[in-house]
């Protein structure tokens, strides 16, 4: 199986370790793996702010990165999510760019979503120690129905206890320029958040997107909290 992986701006920018973690992850499973260099943002961040025309310059750079992959893999449901539910609304009033948009969302996957759903895999022989919590992501959950998938990869690791945390569904407060345009409220929904994981007693948290991963982690960093923020591409993949 070929596949192409789609690294979202903020692993490429800010935490590259995560699209690492991720092609390490898809090597080790004996795939053929690809990066076409081409591509760019998926176009959510202008898509959100109500700039469609300027969403759809970039999401149509993003169908020519990616027409002639097999299948395209992301660690993050909502650059996914992006593809596969809003680019129909971006492109509802163009049939070949809808048409291409389609074709596209339907060989588009969020990891977890890839890996158990499509290879039918849970165990992939990776080790941690520690008490594990696990955060659920918006997009991931409400819009792609990814919910049960990381959780089984996250029990299937060696030496890991998964705690449930209280309102693990609750959103952190990225929510991308959300976060930039109501710092009060973003900050007090990552409050939530924090106290939330402090009250499962783990020592790490999982997240499943780059945005969660850098608002729990700024959150938690500023409030001196020992807990560590792992994307789960980071607790699966061997180690580089």
């Amino acid at each position: 199986m070929r596949v192409s992986i789609f690294i979202p701006c903020l692993a490429d920018i800010f935490l590259p370790e995560i699209g690492e973690a991720a092609a390490r992850l898809l090597e080790r499973l004996g795939l053929e793996l690809s990066y076409p260099e081409d591509q760019t943002c998926c176009g959510q961040p202008a898509f959100n702010a109500g700039h469609w025309e300027d969403a759809r310059r970039v999401a149509r750079q993003f169908l020519r990165a990616f027409a002639d992959s097999e299948i395209i893999v992301s660690p993050s449901g909502s650059c996914v999510s992006m593809v596969r539910n809003h680019y129909q609304r971006l492109f509802a009033d163009n049939p070949d760019d809808l048409e291409n948009a389609r074709s596209i969302g339907r060989r588009t996957f969020e990891l977890t979503e890839f890996l158990v759903r499509r290879l039918g895999l849970t165990d992939l022989g990776a080790s941690f120690s520690g008490r594990v919590t696990y955060h659920d992501s918006c997009h991931l959950n409400r819009e792609l129905g990814i919910k049960e998938e990381p959780r089984a990869l996250i029990r299937a690791v060696t030496g890991v206890e998964l705690v449930e945390m209280e309102d693990s569904e609750r959103c952190c407060g990225f929510g991308g320029t959300f976060s930039i345009k109501f710092p009060e409220v973003s900050a007090a929904m990552a409050r939530r958040k924090a106290e939330s994981i402090a009250g499962s007693g783990a020592d790490t948290v999982v997240v499943c997107d780059p945005g969660c991963f850098i608002q729990i982690k700024g959150y938690l960093s500023r409030q001196e909290s020992n807990v560590r923020v792992m994307h789960i591409a980071e607790l699966l993949a061997p180690r580089a």
